[in-house]
């Protein structure tokens, strides 16, 4: 059963793959674990294959959505992409990380792709 926290990640998680898709992104994953981490969608943007970090918030409190995704998760996702390009023979795939950045305020949601958001960090 999932707690609290957990049904709001997921319900923030279900927003931005349904706004990724509204402008233009086709879904290829939602997610994806590996040994090295998680990636919350892959997903293709005309010939790029994206690697999207999703995060909401319901308030400022632990700080903004844009600004939670740490060089250390950075890296995790970096580290796990390679791994999925690899295994998925795409490694000469173009590849950006884009965050989502989800922000609720009194059961209103906005949410914001921030593409390019990092670099590759391993």
């Amino acid at each position: 059963m999932l707690n609290r926290h957990q049904k709001f990640g997921k319900k923030g998680e279900s927003l931005a793959a349904e706004h990724l898709a509204r402008n233009g992104y086709r879904i290829l994953k939602r997610n994806h674990r590996a040994k090295t981490g998680e990636i919350d969608i892959i997903a293709k943007e005309g010939d790029t294959v994206v690697f999207v970090e999703v995060k909401s918030r319901s308030s400022d409190h632990f700080g903004s959505p844009k600004g939670a995704v740490t060089l250390k998760k950075q890296k995790k996702i970096s580290i796990t992409a390679l791994e999925y390009l690899k295994t998925t023979n795409q490694s000469s795939s173009k590849a950006r990380f884009d965050v989502v950045a989800i922000r609720s305020e009194k059961g209103d949601f906005n949410v914001e792709i921030i593409k390019n958001a990092f670099e590759l960090t391993c």
